[in-house]
């Protein structure tokens, strides 16, 4: 006797089920049933479909139904895969559609000093004294994902910190949100930077009580390092690129909406050509860069390339909350001479605003503050940028309330990720005050204004799996369960579900064509070990991928 199918509104179920009469003539690839397979369609409403079987064919959902009427499409080379969903507890769920990533970076960091997680400063000088003792001399050393907030006491590291690792072997780490790194005391060398260099528009370097530069630089002053710091070398750049693309793929994201440099999306190109690429990616361009060189990498490539394509363009407001150079309209609670680091002049912005989405680009802005947000907004509501262009807002930590509705008239979204709470829960309501954190990673106050939400993990800021951001959405508790962080702007699982699948989607214009597994929809799909629509909320941290389809090919 076969199980029921979980229930819908008629309507919403005659629109996505294709019965055998009215099914397509051409066989499908492949067929899965005697499962509980998850369409996507009713997550917005919480009252999501639930089918027992699906068919694909040329990389497309064909159709969803009942393990009878799919089963009876299957053609002499039809492949038929048993899900017994009741027997193995294996589940089917769309694709993840990652809002917000930086391969190039995570790749990278995979090649060179990983600190992701490192307890202490004495852990770190360890971690890098292995690589400093493994290196030639005079050898750049490069990576990071420090996380200072995680150490007692929670001091910044010197570049006399690293100095008595690293000996004349320059070293540059990025701190773990890429806003602020420390440099030891060759690099600075190398780069001319001495107590009397003066920090580029929205960058600060830090200096120490004699008037030297400590080694932290912050936010637009790091780039007096990046520029002379050797690039990876072709090999690096694709072996790192790789990495980064099957650890997306194991976690079950099979898109990602994507911040890299150009040579990484050259890689990703010839990934492609290769047959190589197994995950979709939109790469965002620089906002900064001039509208002439945008254009041109834009007419680089196919923009209806379903697998590869540029996107919107990215710029830069503001700093993070874990480095304090977040743009606040008011100074931090726990560094009251401190407002931020703001990188525009509001003038200067609104005017690149308005001559870019003229050019026909979509725009994109992190704001992380709730002065940073109100910058970004005011940009876009000026004559000329387009509403319709879906322009968005990446991160949206801190907003002021009055700023809610700006988004819904604006038509912006809110590109955000939830699992940025779990690592900055143990410090945000200090940093911010009780008032200002009641309205940081707000999701359902954004949902409850209309404004369209999608997300993302910002990845390799945080892990790129998708499983701890529905976790944080669900239940805005930290990984322990023992600490709950203002549970009015919890989301249901059908609304956070949503937002990682047909809201980033909508994000990238491509919400028409994936996000979810209904007819006509790329077949990008995966099986999991766990129904993450009933299982208990703190198994959802615990969920394991079994395989990642991608245009209905196997991509892990």
């Amino acid at each position: 006797m076969r199980p029921a199918i979980s229930l819908l509104a008629a309507s919403a179920l005659c629109a996505s089920l294709v019965s055998a009469q009215s099914a397509p003539k051409a066989h499908p690839d492949d067929i899965y049933f005697n499962g509980r397979i998850y369409t996507g369609a009713g997550f917005a409403e919480d009252k999501p479909q639930v089918v027992e079987a699906i068919a694909v064919g040329a990389g497309k959902v064909l159709a969803v139904g009942t393990t009878e009427e799919i089963t009876r499409m299957a053609g002499p080379k039809t492949r038929l895969h048993a899900l017994d969903t009741a027997r193995t507890g294996t589940y089917i769920f769309p694709g993840f559609n990652d809002a917000h990533t930086h391969l190039g970076s995570a790749g990278q960091m995979r090649l060179h000093v990983d600190l992701t997680g490192v307890k202490s400063l004495a852990e770190m000088l360890a971690v890098v004294k292995k690589f400093a003792d493994a290196a030639p001399a005079g050898h750049w050393l490069t990576g990071g994902n420090w996380d200072h907030t995680l150490w007692t006491p929670t001091v910044l590291p010197t570049r006399q910190d690293l100095d008595k690792v690293t000996g004349d072997r320059p070293t540059w780490l990025q701190r773990i949100d890429g806003h602020i790194a420390v440099a030891n005391t060759a690099a600075l060398k190398a780069a001319g930077i001495t107590g009397k260099t003066v920090a580029p528009q929205g960058g600060a370097i830090d200096l120490d009580a004699n008037g030297e530069p400590t080694g932290i630089l912050r936010e637009t002053a790091q780039a007096l390092i990046d520029k002379i710091v050797p690039p990876p070398t072709p090999e690096e750049r694709r072996r790192g690129d790789e990495l980064a693309i099957a650890d997306a793929l194991s976690h079950g994201v099979t898109s990602v909406q994507d911040l890299s440099d150009w040579d990484d999306f050259l890689t990703f190109e010839q990934m492609e050509k290769e047959d190589r690429l197994h995950l979709r990616i939109s790469e965002w361009l620089p906002f900064n860069a001039p509208v002439e060189a945008l254009k041109k990498m834009r007419a680089h490539h196919d923009q209806n390339d379903p697998l590869l394509h540029t996107g919107m363009l990215k710029g830069f407001m503001d700093g993070s909350l874990g480095s304090r150079t977040a743009a606040m309209k008011e100074p931090f609670a726990d560094d009251p001479k401190n407002s931020g680091l703001p990188r525009y002049e509001q003038n200067d912005l609104n005017k690149m605003a308005v001559e870019r989405s003229q050019a026909g680009f979509q725009l994109g802005f992190h704001a992380i503050g709730d002065k940073a947000t109100a910058m970004a907004l005011e940009a876009f509501s000026q004559p000329g940028v387009s509403i319709q262009a879906r322009n968005r807002i990446e991160h949206a930590q801190v907003v002021d309330p009055a700023d809610i509705p700006r988004f819904k008239k604006l038509g912006v979204i809110a590109s955000m990720q939830p699992n940025h709470l779990l690592t900055d829960m143990n410090w945000a309501e200090s940093r911010l005050g009780p008032q200002r954190a009641a309205y940081s990673y707000a999701w359902k106050a954004f949902l409850d204004a209309g404004v369209p939400l999608a997300f993302g993990t910002d990845y390799p800021v945080e892990p790129v799996t998708p499983f701890r951001g529905l976790y944080a959405a669900v239940t805005r508790t930290n990984e322990a369960g023992t600490k709950a962080y203002f549970p009015e702007n919890k989301l249901t699982r059908g609304q956070a579900l949503y937002a990682y699948t047909q809201g980033s989607a909508y994000a990238e214009f491509a919400e028409k064509r994936k996000g979810k597994l209904v007819p006509g929809y790329e077949a990008d799909f995966i099986l999991v070990d766990r129904d993450l629509y009933t299982c208990p909320e703190p198994a959802i941290l615990k969920t394991k991928v079994i395989e990642t389809y991608v245009g209905g090919v196997k991509a892990y």
